[in-house]
């Protein structure tokens, strides 16, 4: 077998963004940012925008669309088109 074809799959620090919560992992995406963890070893730092710790729909925070309401809307606003001439 061929040496080094997959990536290293290493422990990694996800940092979300949106709630400043971090949580340790294994992935292999690699960064030159690091952070000491609590455990006093150094990782590799991922910043991510929103993860399901700020996530709506893990969170529960989620709103619910009115679709009903649009298909009427669009039936009312369509009616007559592309029906007999």
């Amino acid at each position: 077998m061929k040496s080094d074809t997959h990536p290293k799959y290493e422990a990694v620090v996800f940092n979300d963004l949106a709630s400043g919560v971090k949580f340790l992992t294994k992935s292999t995406v690699s960064s030159k940012k690091t952070i000491e963890w609590e455990d006093g070893n150094t990782y590799p730092v991922i910043d991510v925008e929103i993860s399901s710790e700020s996530h709506p729909f893990y969170t529960g925070k989620q709103r619910i669309m009115d679709s009903a309401g649009r298909v009427e809307r669009f039936n009312a606003r369509f009616k007559g088109f592309g029906g007999k001439k």
